[in-house]
């Protein structure tokens, strides 16, 4: 991404006017940046970590919008995930998930199984990683600027809707 490109998407939430429930222009920029993306055979990967359940986070084709992307279990038999620690460390340093909300190029593909994860109660897709690049530590929203994240909460367009999402 182009440092002009990646100073307007720092400046945006700056602008009082454009932070509006449906997303409005910070979030029809954002589409824009996704959209310029350099293409090839990578993925763009977005941790999103919830206590005790066992998926990874968000996957998706560069190009593609967040809207479109996956939330899915990594298969650690080829590479283990970046934060493949301790939940709970005994001498207070990082733990699991600490690179909630991360933003990763990731080389690997989907394996065309499904992984019951039984703490979310949800079946969802298999990635085989075969490499991991963290690039934005920061990158902001995921799917709308208003959004609130809890370690809590499993994200509310994955919950169906006869479900609590509570964990």
């Amino acid at each position: 991404m182009s440092r002009a490109l990646l100073l307007l998407l720092a400046l945006l939430p700056l602008l009082p006017s454009c932070t509006t429930t449906a997303g409005g222009p910070i979030l029809e920029a954002r589409h824009a940046a996704l959209r310029a993306e350099a293409p090839g055979d990578y993925w763009i990967g977005r941790r999103y970590f919830v206590d005790k359940v066992r998926f990874w986070g968000y996957v998706r084709r560069p190009g593609q919008l967040w809207e479109e992307a996956k939330l899915v279990v990594m298969d650690e038999s080829v590479v283990k995930t970046p934060d493949r620690l301790p939940e709970m460390p005994s001498d207070g340093g990082l733990a699991h998930g600490y690179d909630h909300n991360g933003e990763y190029r990731i080389t690997g593909a989907l394996t065309g199984r499904t992984v019951y994860d039984p703490n979310a109660d949800m079946e969802l897709p298999s990635f085989a990683a075969t490499s991991y690049q963290l690039v934005n530590r920061t990158p902001g929203f995921l799917f709308l600027p208003a959004e609130r994240y809890s370690p809590k909460y499993i994200p509310a367009r994955e919950v169906p809707r006869t479900t609590p999402a509570r964990m």
